[in-house]
């Protein structure tokens, strides 16, 4: 069955000008007021890759160079990634957080291993790669890590199962023609040193995961935290990816444990439920809080279930990834869809009282990449 027709793009050229796509919107109208993130753009080049991917029209192709143009400005000179923009392209800090650093690398290593993308993009999300891999040992923060997790992932995968001609011509090419960076004080002069420090890096940070999960872990709470938080699905779905590509078998024993216990609570009234925002679940707390539900988050964990399901192949991973999507048609806690029909876009969530059917850049994106991602196990 497929989910994802051509007509559900019509948010990105909505929110999209320019210069990327615009932060927030009033009801189905893009807001300039509220101007740009790299969060944004970053979560924006992974679907128009996606739909390049399916496609192959050029107006994808425009929506990625402008997306991969906006990385690109927000990058700053030590590597890391400059977040907010105002509406006159003036970015409003030096530096953004750490999750938006390592959303960014999740989104370069996604462009990179796509063989569908032009060499000549690849190689501009090569050039920002190079430049962020370096400040990745001095992430402190879990997420951020984890999103990073996944971009070297990607770009592991790209640059040693798929070493051919295609892959490592242009690498040594564009690594010959540059001035050579440290990882750790080791260079990264040649192709082999990418896919060595990659690696070792993949395994620092799956590592760290391990590491947390068992410090944190208890009978009664499987998790790498003291608390569930936003981004949740993350943790279990970097260690799935991770794990598989490592064929490590207590990576992916640990990511199966964590995704079971997100299960029994995002699934315990018989359909998808996420942890609302507006206060975290603590370890010890009788239940998550009930509001708000949010669209990315029934993105990352379709996401997460798609990843268990490509490893395993259990029917139930493929179930509970189609409730994610159907969570935004209306089998939710109210009933009702979250899909408006005059853009096909996304509402921003389930609130206490009504559903806030503003339409901004990320819940727009969470609907496009869910559908996108069961359209590939079609």
């Amino acid at each position: 069955m497929r989910i994802f027709e051509e007509e559900h793009s019509m948010p990105l050229f909505i929110m999209t000008d320019d210069t990327g796509i615009i932060q927030h919107s009033v009801f189905s109208v893009p807001d300039p007021n509220s101007g740009y993130t790299t969060d944004d753009n970053s979560r924006a080049l992974i679907a128009a890759v996606m739909l390049y991917e399916k496609f192959k029209s050029r107006k994808y192709l425009k929506l990625i160079l402008i997306y991969t143009s906006f990385l690109l400005y927000a990058q700053n000179k030590k590597g890391t990634f400059k977040n907010f923009m105002d509406y006159n392209r003036n970015f409003t800090e030096e530096e953004g957080s750490e999750d938006c650093f390592g959303r960014c690398l999740w989104t370069l290593g996604y462009t990179f291993s796509s063989e569908s993308i032009p060499q000549s993009i690849k190689s501009a999300a090569l050039t920002m790669l190079y430049r962020a891999i370096p400040n990745i040992p001095s992430l402190a923060h879990i997420r951020g890590k984890s999103y990073s997790l996944l971009g070297l992932s990607f770009f592991y995968k790209a640059l040693s199962e798929k070493n051919t001609s295609n892959i490592k011509e242009p690498v040594d090419k564009y690594l010959n023609g540059i001035e050579v960076l440290k990882f750790n004080n080791t260079p990264l002069a040649t192709t082999q040193d990418l896919i060595s420090t990659t690696k070792d890096t993949m395994v620092d940070i799956s590592q760290y995961l391990l590491d947390n999960f068992e410090a944190h872990k208890e009978d009664s709470w499987q998790w790498f935290e003291d608390s569930l938080t936003y981004g949740n699905a993350m943790l279990p779905w970097s260690m799935l990816k991770s794990g598989s590509i490592l064929k490590n078998k207590k990576y992916i024993d640990t990511a199966l444990k964590s995704l079971d216990f997100l299960e029994k609570i995002s699934f315990s009234k018989g359909y998808f439920k996420p942890i609302g925002s507006n206060t975290w679940f603590k370890k010890g707390d009788a239940a998550p809080s009930e509001f708000d539900e949010q669209p990315i988050e029934a993105c990352g964990t379709c996401i997460m279930y798609t990843e268990a399901y490509n490893i395993f192949r259990h029917q139930k991973y493929l179930d509970r990834a189609y409730a994610c999507y159907e969570w935004f048609r209306g089998k939710n806690s109210i009933n009702k869809t979250l899909v408006d029909n005059f853009t096909n876009g996304s509402y921003d969530g389930i609130m206490r009282t009504h559903i806030n059917l503003n339409e901004g850049a990320e819940s727009i994106l969470a609907k496009i990449i869910t559908e996108l991602t069961l359209d590939t196990l079609q």
